[in-house]
């Protein structure tokens, strides 16, 4: 499948580094669209197509649960991508009822993140937009 531009739901910034923008998510005309808070998440879902999303869970303030309660209330099948910097059983859990793709650790290691990225898009969209690049990484 051929994309005109792919939007990815986030709500957090921090985790991504310029690094991460410039060889994940630039190069491939991918668009960032930040909610801050879960009403915002369920307004871009409203008004944008979204063909994932990328949800800090540790940031408690943007409330990456609640987002993405609402994201399965308003969209059950969008693909999405948890980030946590503990690893607890309830997280899991929990992430695992609300039928997240993976849980990523953080710090984020970009190649995984792309990798993630690469298994989520050939899986739901038969994809290779974010097929690795062996010099991506290096330098």
């Amino acid at each position: 499948m051929v994309f005109n531009g792919v939007n990815i739901l986030i709500n957090e910034k921090s985790w991504i580094g310029q690094t991460a923008v410039s060889s994940i998510f630039k190069s491939r005309q991918v668009e960032l669209l930040l909610a801050e808070k879960p009403l915002d998440a369920l307004d871009i879902i409203q008004k944008r197509p979204v063909h994932t999303a990328i949800l800090d869970i540790d940031n408690e303030t943007l409330g990456a649960m609640s987002v993405m309660k609402v994201i399965r209330a308003k969209t059950p099948t969008l693909p999405c991508i948890l980030l946590s910097g503990k690893n607890e059983k309830e997280l899991l859990a929990s992430a695992l009822k609300l039928d997240v793709f993976s849980v990523i650790a953080k710090p984020v290691d970009l190649a995984v993140l792309q990798g993630q990225l690469h298994r989520l898009f050939t899986k739901k969209y038969n994809s290779s937009l974010f097929a690795v690049n062996s010099e991506q990484f290096t330098g």
